[in-house]
């Protein structure tokens, strides 16, 4: 009987390897924080080992919150590293994208970085390790195609909690693609984003999570009011008012608005509640960005996360999601219906 890889191992392996196309003698450096799962690590280290890079583990305490909000509790010298490696695999949750060192690194314009976030090995073999990257990223590319083709479309989502919202797509800004070999941000596939006009954001969202302060599975649903801005947080489960004190932190003492939604596809991430960044991508998942849009003043990677499950959406008047599963048009709906497990 064949042993089994140590956890997070496969899935390091192919992110290593064949998605961020690292290659001996490349500087890596991996940030962690006092709550990251060692797995995770070992797991990236060992991988970028085998490739002959040359990897660093960073290690800070957790951060109270992400982006420019982190900036006084961040290493003066951690911008030093990042800006002279040539990848950089964060694994701090809240995460340093947005930060001032990140910042650093994007303008010495030579890192490749990911945000891994608060994945754990297990749920990092769960994104990378078990279905085919190639039909990942054709559903990826594809089902972003859909939204990029459709600005300026009337759109609508709901879900069984109570949820409807309508509102025009806005301009498509960011892209995800299958080999990761030049300077930038990245993220993890299986997850399709998509930009409202802020100010046509109409009506009620009921969200089960929120990354706030920390991220948590809700008590009970918390009630979103949006009518432009939005206008009103309720309930939540005694939430509501952590929610507001991150909103108001990230907005300059107002709650902002709806900056993104998105729609989580990717069939082997499971919703526990126990990481953010696997949650959103599992079938059904919306990741609503609230705040401040990033290409604003003031605005960045320091806006709270609500995440919204079972969801359906409608672009254009065609019903492209379906409580969780994508149903149209027919390319993304049959290429992500065909992704298969491996081995």
């Amino acid at each position: 009987m064949r042993a089994s890889s140590p956890i997070g191992m496969r899935g390091a392996d192919v992110l290593v390897r064949d998605h961020f196309c690292i290659e001996a003698g490349e500087t890596v450096v991996i940030t962690a924080d006092a709550t990251t799962d060692p797995s995770v690590v070992d797991a990236i280290w060992g991988a970028s080992i085998a490739v002959g890079a040359r990897p660093i583990v960073l290690k800070l305490p957790k951060l109270p919150y992400q982006g420019r909000l982190a900036d006084p509790y961040v290493p003066e010298a951690l911008g030093k590293a990042v800006e002279t490696c040539d990848v950089w695999l964060d694994l701090t949750f809240p995460y340093l994208a947005g930060s001032h060192v990140h910042d650093l690194a994007m303008k010495a314009n030579r890192p490749r970085y990911l945000l891994l976030g608060d994945v754990d090995g297990e749920g990092l073999d769960r994104l990378y390790g078990v279905c085919s990257l190639d039909r990942l990223f054709e559903a990826q590319t594809s089902l972003d195609q859909v939204f990029a083709d459709n600005e300026g479309a009337e759109c609508r989502i709901t879900n069984p909690a109570g949820s409807d919202v309508r509102f025009r797509l806005g301009r498509t800004v960011t892209r995800k693609t299958r080999y990761t070999r030049t300077p930038g941000t990245s993220t993890v596939m299986g997850s399709a984003i998509f930009y409202p006009e802020p100010d046509s954001v109409q009506g009620d969202l009921f969200v089960d999570a929120m990354f706030h302060e920390f991220y948590t599975l809700l008590p009970r649903p918390m009630h979103l009011v949006v009518d432009g801005p939005i206008r009103a947080l309720k309930d939540g489960g005694g939430q509501a008012i952590m929610a507001e004190r991150a909103l108001r932190r990230a907005g300059g003492g107002e709650f902002g608005r709806i900056i993104h939604f998105t729609v989580g596809f990717h069939p082997a991430a499971r919703f526990s509640g126990a990481s953010f960044i696997e949650d959103i991508r599992s079938p059904g998942a919306n990741a609503v960005g609230l705040g401040v849009p990033w290409w604003e003043p003031g605005g960045g990677e320091n806006h709270p996360d609500a995440v919204m499950t079972a969801q359906s959406v409608w672009v254009g008047g065609q019903q492209i999601v379906r409580d969780g599963t994508v149903i149209a048009p027919s390319e993304p709906a049959e290429k992500i219906a065909a992704i298969t497990r491996v081995g």
